[in-house]
């Protein structure tokens, strides 16, 4: 039977719920989707600290104790060490977060089936501040994950599936420095957001890590000015079909009118007709929006809505109001939401 899969905004929802509760949840999903990133957020949101164990390179002593001779000679003792320290000496809120727990030896998950449940070992009681979040790929992903316990699963209070969505990926993406040229092309090819194809070749797939990757590429070096080194660049990031893509793409992107010439004359800018150049246009005017240039992008988009192309539009004003928030208070985009453009957001009528 498969899981229910739920979005990193659902899963983030879940998750606030569930650590308040001191609920251990276990998270399933294919490498790279995000699940390590959603818990961090989660501990961070619920002021939590968070402890990180990767119990794929443990031993099922990291998670009992080291046995250690009593001072009578004739008894012995269980000494904590290391994460489980640092969990028992917790005082505030805390997340234990079992990173890639499926791929651990049965006898390291047995290990922790007393802490799940019974939330003690070896005479050892977990404070209750303490809440248990573990996440793991699935069997046919080809990340060494054998399986879990039965009686291991048992003691999580639910299991979910993340499966990542375009529109929460993009949310993530124009508030941490994502070029808005990739953001463009993701809006422009969907499908490639998750194309995750386990491979046992020296190769990428495309999924949110790797698109990650591309945007490293692009801000952190000079390879995104040299296309001899860009197209290899972005293929070992997410394998060749999806870099010859994004490459052609790119081309597309940078013959547009510059972003800042539309805003100044945002009454006669040329508006295109390609699917990818308006998808290229939006997502570089929803970057560049801010409370002192927003009327003259909403001038823009009106004459996008007037020429057909609203659901351009929508995606420019929803994609720049995620990214700066406080143009909600501008007379521009409060007589937007007053009028057509209004209907059309509440509608959903983007992609």
């Amino acid at each position: 039977m498969a899981l229910v899969s739920i979005r990193p905004a659902q899963l983030k929802t879940l998750l606030a719920e569930t650590i308040a509760a001191r609920l251990p949840t276990l998270i399933v999903g294919s490498p790279g989707v995000g699940k390590s990133e959603i818990v961090s957020q989660a501990a961070q949101a619920a002021n939590a600290d968070i402890i990180i164990s990767h119990p794929a390179v443990a031993d099922p002593t990291d998670v009992k104790g080291l046995p250690w001779p009593g001072k009578d000679g004739e008894h012995a003792t269980f000494l904590p060490f290391g994460e489980l320290k640092q969990a028992l000496d917790a005082t505030k809120p805390t997340v234990w977060f079992l990173d890639d727990l499926g791929q651990s030896t049965p006898a390291v998950q047995a290990g922790y089936m007393q802490l799940l449940l019974a939330r003690r070992v070896n005479g050892h009681k977990l404070p209750d501040c303490v809440t248990f979040v573990a996440a793991t790929n699935r069997r046919g992903d080809k990340a060494g994950v054998n399986g879990i316990l039965e009686p291991v699963k048992s003691r999580f209070t639910t299991i979910v599936e993340l499966q990542p969505t375009l529109d929460d990926w993009c949310a993530w993406a124009l508030n941490n420095g994502v070029p808005p040229e990739l953001i463009a092309f993701l809006r422009f090819r969907p499908n490639l957001l998750q194309d995750f194809k386990p491979s046992v070749d020296m190769d990428n797939s495309p999924c949110p890590r790797t698109w990650k990757a591309v945007a490293d590429i692009l801000t952190k070096t000079s390879l995104g000015q040299h296309q001899s080194l860009l197209y290899p660049a972005v293929a070992g990031a997410v394998g060749e079909g999806a870099a010859v893509e994004f490459v052609e793409f790119l081309k597309t992107y940078r013959n547009l009118p510059n972003p800042d010439a539309i805003l100044l004359n945002p009454d006669t800018a040329k508006i295109p007709s390609d699917p990818s150049a308006l998808y290229a246009v939006s997502a570089a005017l929803a970057h560049k929006a801010n409370t002192s240039n927003f009327d003259r992008v909403m001038t823009y988009m009106r004459r996008l809505k007037d020429a057909g192309f609203a659901e351009f539009a929508v995606l420019c004003i929803r994609d720049a109001e995620k990214k700066t928030p406080e143009i909600v208070n501008t007379p521009a985009f409060i007589g937007a939401m007053a009028g057509d453009f209004g209907t059309l957001i509440s509608g959903g009528n983007s992609q």
